[in-house]
């Protein structure tokens, strides 16, 4: 029998970061984290949706660095550089800009904001996009909170939520799913 999942030393509201530090579930070091845990799944359902191997292939990565992301979120900053935890590299960064270029080369320009939708992917797509815009914000909170964030983290979402929505666009294209511009009345 494999060991049980639940601890119950979560039963009064407080968890554990890593190295130790008790805080309450509702602080905002919990939120960044678990949001980008929710982000994750999604990324991962948008995997499910795709079929093109090498979007899976990124996709797979970015699941990848969001675990590392959430690891560096849920250390105790004082205690994390004694802990060997996983960095995020500026490679991290290049990596998906270098994706939206590949995908942008097959894509039109874009004049017009563009309604999400059209296609199961497509739309679930977006709704990781806008996840991974809460997760910086959550970021950016802690920062103005003066609680640390490395600072390639923030620059990591915004850049992944660029690439999210290039994404959207490409398997739109690639799925021959015409966009539906926005069009104020």
């Amino acid at each position: 029998m494999g060991a049980k999942i639940y601890t119950k030393t979560g039963d009064l509201g407080k968890t554990s970061l890593i190295g130790g530090t008790k805080v309450p579930k509702s602080h905002i070091r919990i939120d960044a984290y678990g949001t980008i845990d929710e982000l994750n799944s999604y990324i991962g359902l948008v995997g499910d949706y795709v079929d093109e191997s090498c979007a899976k292939n990124t996709l797979k990565k970015i699941q990848d660095r969001l675990f590392t992301i959430g690891a560096s979120l849920a250390c105790d900053p004082d205690i994390e550089p004694k802990i060997k935890i996983p960095d995020l590299t500026e490679d991290d960064i290049f990596f998906l800009e270098n994706e939206m270029d590949k995908m942008n080369e097959f894509l039109p320009t874009m004049r017009n904001f563009i309604l999400p939708g059209g296609h199961f992917a497509i739309s679930t797509i977006h709704v990781a996009r806008c996840v991974c815009r809460r997760s910086e914000r959550c970021c950016v909170n802690m920062v103005e909170h003066e609680l640390f964030v490395a600072p390639l983290i923030v620059k990591y979402l915004n850049r992944l939520s660029d690439y999210l929505f290039v994404l959207s666009r490409y398997i739109g294209h690639s799925l021959n799913v015409p966009e539906v511009k926005w069009m104020p009345r």
